[in-house]
Parts: C-alpha cells; sequence; structure tokens
C-alpha cells in the first residue's frame, strides 16, 4: 500500500530535515517499519524545502507559510499528486482542513486520522468535527477508551472506526543494569523513577508525599525525579523541607535525551500520577528497558498495562492508594514482572508492533 502521513502545523522553528527528524525519534520509528512492506512518505510543513529519504522513508519538506494552513490548497494537491492508498491525518483538531482533503483525493483512499492527546471539541469545532467524521474512515486512539469518550459526548459516531493504537513507541532499550547506574550513580535496593514535567496534571506532590511515607518503612528504596519543567518544584521542596528521610528523593532534574537509556536501566519501577495522559511516553520508554509501571488508573495506562496486568494501577490523586501500590512492589517477584514488561512492549508498544496494526487496519478499511 501506499501510506502518506501529514499534519497540518507550521513549525518554522526547524529549518533542517536532521532536527526535524530526531524531534519525532518516538514515531518515525513506526514509519520505517511500516515502509518495510509499504510505499511511505511523511510530509512535512517547516522552514525548509526539499525530499529526503531516511531509514525507507520519504520525507516531503514543504514551506507553504502559516497562512495557508486553514485553506491548504498547495498541500491537497501535493497530497493527491502521491496517489496514495491511506492518508494518515496527524491530530483530530483540523476538522476544517479534513474535510477539503476529502474532497481532493481519489474515492478509493481512506482516511485514517490520529489522535495525539487532543480532547473532544465543543461549539463551532465539534460541529466541523462532526462532519468531518463523515470521511474518515478509521481512528487511532492509544486506549480505545479514548476513542468511545468522543463518540460518547458526540464529536464521532462509530465505534466500529474506533482502533487501539499507541501514539508512540521508544528508541530506548534493555541494558546491564550495573553499567546504567555507573553512569547514572543510582543508589537503593529498589529504585524507582520519574520522569515529567512537574505540573498539576502530573502531579508529583501526590507521588512525593507518598513515596516520603513508603520510605519509612522501606528506607533503602530511592525515588529519582527527572523533569523539564518546575512549575511545583517549590511546593516539592516545601515538602522535603526538614523531612528526616528527604535523602530518599533525588530532584535530578533535567538530562540529555540520549542519557534516559541509563536512567530507564538504573530504575526497577516507573511512576507516574497523571490524571490524563494521552499515551504515555516516557511509561512506554521505560517499559522498553524493563521497567515495572505503577501508574494511575487512566485510560491510556490501562492500555499501555494490559488493564493492570503489567504492574501495578492506582487511583490518580490518591497518596493512600498509591502507598498501596509502593508496599505491593516489595512482595512481587521483580525479574517475572520486568520479562512481562518487556514481551508486553514488545507485541503491543514496539515500532514494529504498531505498523503491523497500521498496516492491518489499512487492509480492511
Amino acid at each position: 500500500m501506499n501510506f502518506v502521513f501529514v499534519s497540518y502545523n507550521y513549525d518554522p522553528g526547524y529549518n533542517s530535515p536532521e532536527k526535524w527528524i530526531t524531534r519525532i525519534k518516538g514515531y518515525a520509528g513506526v514509519l520505517t517499519s511500516l515502509s518495510e512492506n509499504n510505499k511511505v512518505t511523511r510530509i512535512k510543513q517547516m522552514n525548509y524545502e526539499g525530499d529526503e529519504l531516511y531509514n525507507g522513508v520519504n520525507f516531503k519538506f514543504v514551506n507553504y507559510h502559516d497562512h495557508t494552513l486553514h485553506f491548504p490548497l498547495k498541500l491537497h494537491r501535493l497530497i493527491k499528486s502521491l496517489q496514495p492508498d491511506v492518508v494518515v491525518v496527524h491530530g483530530l483538531h483540523n476538522p476544517l482542513q479534513v474535510i477539503q482533503l476529502r474532497f481532493h483525493l481519489n474515492k478509493k483512499t481512506k482516511i485514517i486520522a490520529q489522535n495525539h492527546a487532543e480532547k473532544p471539541a465543543s461549539g463551532l469545532k465539534k460541529h466541523l468535527q462532526k462532519i468531518a467524521d463523515k470521511y474518515v474512515d478509521a481512528y487511532l486512539f492509544a486506549s480505545k477508551a479514548m476513542g468511545l469518550d468522543w463518540i460518547n459526548k458526540g464529536n464521532l459516531s462509530s465505534p466500529e472506526k474506533i482502533h487501539e493504537v499507541m501514539e508512540v513507541s521508544s528508541v530506548f532499550y534493555p541494558i546491564d543494569k550495573a553499567i546504567a547506574k555507573a553512569k547514572t550513580n543510582a543508589e537503593g535496593d529498589n529504585v524507582f523513577l520519574w520522569v515529567g514535567r512537574l505540573d498539576e496534571n502530573k502531579d508529583p506532590l501526590t507521588v512525593v508525599k507518598s513515596f516520603l511515607k513508603f520510605a519509612v518503612i522501606n528506607p533503602q528504596a530511592r525515588l529519582y525525579m527527572i523533569y523539564q519543567t518546575e512549575e511545583l518544584l517549590p511546593e516539592i521542596k516545601a515538602l522535603l523541607a526538614n523531612k528526616p528521610n528527604a535523602s530518599a528523593i533525588t530532584l535530578v532534574g533535567k538530562v540529555p535525551n540520549d542519557d534516559l537509556l541509563y536512567w530507564y536501566n538504573s530504575a526497577d519501577f516507573i511512576i507516574s500520577g497523571s490524571h490524563y495522559e494521552g499515551s504515555g511516553t516516557a511509561v512506554c520508554e521505560a517499559m522498553s528497558c524493563g521497567c515495572i509501571p505503577i501508574v494511575t488508573d487512566i485510560f491510556s495506562f490501562r492500555m499501555i498495562t494490559n488493564d493492570g496486568q503489567i504492574g501495578l494501577l492506582y487511583p490518580a490523586g490518591s497518596e493512600a492508594d498509591l502507598l498501596t501500590a509502593l508496599n505491593q512492589t516489595q512482595q512481587i517477584d521483580l525479574q517475572f514482572e520486568r520479562e512481562k514488561a518487556l514481551t508486553y512492549f514488545e507485541s503491543n508498544l514496539s515500532f514494529k508492533a504498531i505498523a503491523q496494526k497500521i498496516q492491518d487496519i489499512a487492509a480492511f478499511l
């Protein structure tokens, strides 16, 4: 099949193919895997023009400037010229453009829309999403329950169009834990890791409060927190101030993305306190290195843990339930649970698994 992947956002800050491909490395592997049995083109609007063949994928970079995005005639003409069997549109937040796209394509060309954490719109955009839904053949959501929520709210019409496909995957992999710890200097009998923004949605305060109580009972446990933003950092520091076991939590801060390989492989567990996630990139990356997830019971994490069969789920915002989950980690077989996480990652969350699901869905449209 001939696949064309496209998004409607314009990124003038990117001016070279290498920078953009590096930026999307968590998704580029899906395109590469899909290209093993299909023709794959990715169109990107940014401050560069030209083609780049990378790992079997034809990247077409165009610069139409942002004033054309609502009525992207040139872009749609380009897509049509590629004679695709399937067009995969990134995001459900551009219904006006999708409506226009349908009328530029061959009638046999299928349109698949992939959700990237967008929530159902209201008002005029909701009305446009309902119209665009008539022209979309399938939707990809990290969790089918997330897609059904769009149907329950009236933005989409048919549950048969909803397919469960992970949004992104991981470029990381297992390495020897001793080598990883030599790089990170992580210590502790059980190493727990947090990776994310320090904002209210990620809810690091609940995690810190619970872990401080857990560390009283398990003084050898350690939590390392890696974060890109610092919204709640003052509150976290206040929680740690004058606590006798504050050393159980290390505020690492920002690290280079490549160094996450060593952090994920230093850890036994990955913790999340999120109240909402479009997929859960950090948890997925951690699982690709064998980390056992301790995550909130939300739609996307139910999928990423096989409905709680991998790791432990707890209600978002519940300090007590997280503490219970942390205590349960002391009774589980670490090696067995690690192998379960790795096996589930390979069969459901890896680049190859995601590409195969997309190919299978497209074949039956």
